[in-house]
């Protein structure tokens, strides 16, 4: 990923937040005809290797089901936190020089990691609750894997296979007007933050918190 100075983010700390804020990730591996890619949710354990390990799974039909592990089996999993487009007409500096255009802001993360596949029921079983457990967390109808028929389940954890992806490598891009002045960034807070679109306000709250910590 190319990292502009301004943008890059090395604290393991701050990416495995935005990756547990946007756990919807993009698993990229290497295959003889090219790059191949699923999108799926993943977990975060970070206390399990130095940079952490990410836990998820796949359909036992879905190529990544038999990817390579060791060495072979190097994977990129990308995570895309809020993004949003930027106007310069939101720009104190064009009124003043017109000398702006347009960008784009955006927060991404980019793991490199080992794979380890792994299909034992027990351990699945375990994933499969923890997952569903996360993503139910805000719900005050919780769904949990237990309320299936125990059978069903069983038929669906045989159909799945679990990834362990242990990251070797990791690197953030936060890119949030931080190479504008001042003034010009807040323009772009004040413009996306009255967008009706969830995203602008997201990255809008995004550059206020990397204000605040500045």
């Amino acid at each position: 990923m190319y990292l502009p100075p301004n943008f890059k983010v090395d604290d393991p700390q701050v990416l495995h937040e935005a990756m547990r804020a946007h756990p919807f990730a993009t698993l990229v591996t290497n295959r003889a005809d090219g790059p191949f890619a699923s999108h799926l949710p993943l977990l975060l354990d970070a206390q399990d290797g130095e940079f952490g390990t990410l836990v998820g799974h796949v359909a036992k039909a879905n190529p990544h089901a038999r990817v390579p592990e060791g060495d072979e089996g190097l994977a990129l999993v990308i995570f895309q936190g809020p993004q949003a487009y930027v106007s310069p007409a939101w720009y104190p500096s064009k009124r003043e020089h017109g000398k702006v255009v347009p960008t784009w802001n955006y927060v991404a993360i980019h793991a490199y990691a080992r794979v380890e596949r792994f299909d034992d029921p027990v351990r699945l079983r375990a994933l499969v609750s923890r997952l569903t457990d996360r993503h139910e967390a805000s719900r005050t109808d919780r769904w949990k894997v237990d309320d299936a028929p125990e059978a069903f389940i069983q038929t669906q954890l045989k159909a799945i296979v679990g990834l362990s992806l242990r990251i070797e490598r990791i690197e953030g891009k936060v890119k949030l007007s931080q190479n504008r002045p001042e003034a010009d960034r807040v323009g772009v807070i004040d413009g996306l933050s009255q967008s009706d679109l969830a995203g602008d306000r997201d990255v809008a709250a995004a550059m206020r918190a990397l204000q605040r910590g500045q």
